[in-house]
């Protein structure tokens, strides 16, 4: 790192703290929008088909806006440790800071705030991006970092992920994070799908679909997974290491996708045992429509009808 006009290359203003993702905010207002929608033609739906539209339109958009959400989050897999270190190069200045990472599928977000925020007359709260995706390049948003001065402990962590680190770990998390993601986009494919289904009345290939659903969104999780096979490099800060586990959107993801399998299983119970109930909840039938053909009727009734219809 290098002086310029003779101060440290370090940020000049204060960070904004990062809330939530651009992408992540389309896509609920996206889903919004449709759930905005159904509530606005509820009242003309009549007597209990309401119950059964509701019931099916509230489930269908939580697995459809889970299973896009998901490969935007950055909550994968996270981890945070409260260290006493160093803050600026060519400095001995100690800061006491909580220093976090949020592991998504496009990358890696480090954190970094001060306990307490204001400390050696700055203000410590940062939220550093770092991404692994097709269209980026990690060691390019690394160098950047090096670039603007980015506080040592960010810097430490963002370089155990870079491409030729001895750790080795980028290559695992990159590859598995894509795979990841294209079995959710395969998943969010294939709800529209069984969406589609179901409209159609075809309940049986509905619930083959939600199945497969439910497999790719474990496909995702298990390909996401793999990255715990690998033996982690050490994120050491004096006596003290930095630990990850898996974090929110990966349990949300894994009971969206068991979810899945429940549907899918109890269709194919209910098709197999009471088909007529199934077609009566997917307003398939009338309420008052038999669900067994007519009997036969009996010899004296059809000779009344017959001579009826002589006269």
């Amino acid at each position: 790192m290098t002086f310029h006009n003779g101060i440290f290359p370090f940020y000049p203003h204060d960070r904004r703290k990062w809330i939530f993702s651009v992408d992540i905010i389309i896509v609920i207002i996206v889903f919004l929008v449709f759930a905005l929608a159904f509530i606005l033609i509820i009242p003309g739906i009549r007597g209990k088909a309401r119950l059964s539209w509701t019931c099916r339109v509230i489930i269908s958009l939580f697995i459809g806006i889970v299973t896009v959400v998901v490969n935007f989050t950055a909550d994968w897999e996270v981890g945070s440790v409260n260290v006493v270190t160093t803050y600026k190069s060519f400095s001995n200045a100690m800061v006491n800071a909580d220093i976090g990472i949020h592991v998504g599928l496009n990358g890696l977000n480090i954190t970094l705030k001060g306990n307490p925020i204001h400390q050696i007359n700055e203000t410590i709260d940062y939220n550093e991006q770092f991404l692994w995706n097709f269209e980026s390049n990690f060691n390019e948003y690394y160098n950047a970092g090096l670039r603007r001065g980015l506080p040592n402990p960010i810097l430490y962590v963002a370089e155990k992920f870079t491409q030729f680190n001895p750790c080795g770990i980028f290559s695992q998390y990159r590859i598995s994070s894509h795979y990841a993601s294209a079995c959710m986009w395969v998943a969010f494919c294939s709800w529209i799908i069984c969406n589609i289904l179901f409209s159609m009345s075809v309940f049986i290939y509905g619930a083959y679909m939600i199945l497969v659903t439910g497999a790719f969104i474990l496909f995702s999780l298990i390909s996401f997974s793999t990255v715990r096979n690998v033996s982690f490099c050490n994120i050491q800060f004096g006596s003290d290491s930095l630990k990850t586990a898996f974090g929110g959107s990966f349990w949300l993801s894994l009971a969206t996708g068991l979810l899945c399998f429940l549907i899918g299983i109890t269709l194919i119970v209910l098709n197999w045992c009471v088909p007529g109930k199934l077609k009566l909840f997917f307003n398939a039938i009338e309420e008052n429509e038999e669900e067994s053909p007519s009997r036969p009727c009996d010899t004296e009734h059809c000779h009344n009808n017959l001579a009826f219809e002589h006269v």
